[in-house]
């Protein structure tokens, strides 16, 4: 999630802001301290353009 965020250009906060979730969330789970419900994974997904699946791979 991390480097696709990157690839994006954008910053934590933006990511964050783009999925409808707090950044401080979006820290936690690039720092493997949060696992994500399905229900984040789609939201982090939908800003990227990617079906959710693709971010558990």
């Amino acid at each position: 999630m991390r480097r696709l965020r990157e690839e994006n250009g954008w910053s934590q906060e933006d990511y964050a802001d783009r999925a409808g979730i707090h950044r401080t969330y979006v820290s936690d789970i690039e720092r493997g301290k949060r696992n994500p419900t399905v229900t984040v994974v789609e939201k982090l997904a939908k800003p990227l353009g990617l079906p959710p699946g693709r971010l558990l791979d």
